[in-house]
């Protein structure tokens, strides 16, 4: 059994299987150290937006030191989920997977370190692990640094220097508060404004971590946390006016509050739905974008082009740099996948996702048996942990494989009419969304128009959907 990646997702995989006694499996993992998302990106400000003793797994508690853990913790977290399970010693690293190929009954995976046969492959890379950097012209003749956020380099010494970060999200949302100090001047290139929202972080003392420790303690903070965020689709999805009374009325709030200037609050204020586009949590993004070193440039002066040493807005102003800053996020959606898979009969994901992507829970595909997609298709979450999403897809995906050792069977796969019946049922669901229909395009939605990203509903739903394996949905052959 392969594994692919070895983020939350590929650890939650490797627990469940280990937890079954089923310790013949392989944990690929492209880069040269483990541990997904929280060991790639180091950048300045890093820190996790659902509160820390729900973003975790749920069978590892953790004495969290705050609410909303940073970078560091997250990563002490990592490595001691890895250490405790022993993951280390299943894992193959700097295995960057090349093509994986259904070949005589079972998965051939091609990697810069070989190849590596499995009967079943739990993809595992998850949805913000391709980087993008649109083609800016020009951007090779820069002569000064630059880099995406999720590859910071931090041999680089931005402390007064002239930077420019592009982008305006979750990540640029986090480096902007933290570097703006630091740095002479801060030019902050902003296509599309984003809903920001207070962050209700806090410290836990010392008792309060102790506290923590006591597992009955902990789930019961957990289901609290949980429920609570639960409440946010009845606004994502049920009713417009709930939510722009509730979230939207606290964001223009805080904008209010945090911006005296007219002409920046314009720039800053969103014209779409609060929700379309990822919210962001944040009690310093304001006040950095208004600091006296900071410039905010919106659609209106975006860059025209990249020169040698800085670049062009499309007002015409030469902007000199030391610094550029991606901050351009990921192929999250038609590219949840970013190596060709080839299954029975020769068929192409790619061509089977040519429309877009879409599977079975999110996680199975029609003529690709014994593969399973964590964080697949609308298996994204707007309001609450995409590890407890990460956990309901191990319900299904255990099942599945437990259904085929138990029959003494080789392979399982999910019918074509039920894959059909499920992404139909999700894309109508889908429909009255504020990801649909609130008036933005945002990374959830592919080039097709669709919403890929997020599960249209309750994630106790979709939660229950895994758990109850229909059989009749799935073909199980010897």
């Amino acid at each position: 059994m392969i594994i692919i990646g070895s983020g939350f997702g590929g650890q939650c995989a490797a627990i469940n299987l280990l937890k079954r006694g089923i310790d013949d499996f392989i944990i690929l993992e492209r880069r040269e150290f483990m541990g997904g998302t929280w060991m790639q990106n180091t950048y300045p400000g890093a820190a996790v937006d659902v509160q820390s003793p729900l973003y975790s797994i749920a069978s590892e508690p953790y004495q969290w030191s705050q609410m909303f853990a940073e970078r560091d913790e997250l990563e002490e977290y990592t490595k001691h989920v890895i250490d405790k399970h022993g993951l280390r010693e299943r894992t193959v690293t700097s295995a960057n997977v090349e093509k994986i190929e259904w070949v005589d009954n079972a998965w051939a995976i091609e990697t810069t370190k070989g190849e590596f046969r499995a009967q079943f492959v739990i993809n595992a890379t998850g949805p913000l692990s391709t980087p993008v950097i649109p083609p800016f012209p020009g951007r090779e003749k820069f002569r000064g640094k630059q880099f995406h956020t999720n590859d910071w380099d931090h041999t680089y010494d931005h402390t007064g220097k002239t930077v420019a970060i592009v982008g305006s999200g979750a990540s640029a949302a986090q480096i902007i508060p933290a570097i703006q100090p630091e740095v002479k001047q801060l030019h902050i290139f902003q296509r599309t404004p984003h809903w920001v929202m207070p962050r209700p972080d806090r410290k836990f003392t010392a008792w309060q971590r102790k506290l923590l420790g006591i597992t009955a303690i902990y789930r019961a903070i957990r289901t609290a946390i949980y429920f609570g965020l639960e409440t946010r689709i009845v606004g994502f999805k049920y009713s417009r006016t709930a939510l722009n009374f509730v979230a939207g009325r606290k964001a223009l709030k805080l904008l209010d509050r945090q911006i005296a200037d007219p002409v920046l609050r314009a720039k800053l204020t969103p014209d779409y739905t609060i929700g379309c586009k990822r919210i962001i949590l944040s009690n310093t993004l304001y006040p950095a974008i208004a600091a006296p070193n900071s410039t905010l440039h919106d659609k209106n002066d975006g860059i025209k082009e990249v020169t040698e040493t800085g670049l062009i807005t499309t007002s015409g102003e030469h902007i000199d740099l030391d610094l550029l800053v991606w901050s351009t996020g990921y192929d999250a959606t038609d590219g949840v996948i970013s190596y060709p898979v080839i299954g029975r009969d020769g068929a192409k994901l790619s061509e089977t996702w040519s429309e877009y992507p879409h599977a079975y829970i999110g996680t199975a595909i029609p003529s690709f048996p014994n593969l399973f997609i964590v964080t697949g298709p609308n298996t994204g979450i707007g309001h609450t942990s995409a590890i407890f999403v990460i956990e309901a897809q191990m319900e299904y995906i255990m099942t599945a494989i437990d259904k085929v050792r138990k029959q003494h069977a080789r392979t399982i796969e999910v019918r074509e009419a039920a894959e059909k019946r499920y992404t139909e049922m999700v894309h109508h669901e889908m429909e009255g969304t504020v990801w649909k229909s609130g008036g933005c395009h945002s990374w959830y939605q592919s080039k097709s128009g669709h919403v890929i990203a997020m599960f249209p509903g309750f994630s106790f739903t979709f939660r229950k959907i895994a758990k109850s394996f229909k059989e009749d949905d799935h073909l199980i052959a010897r």
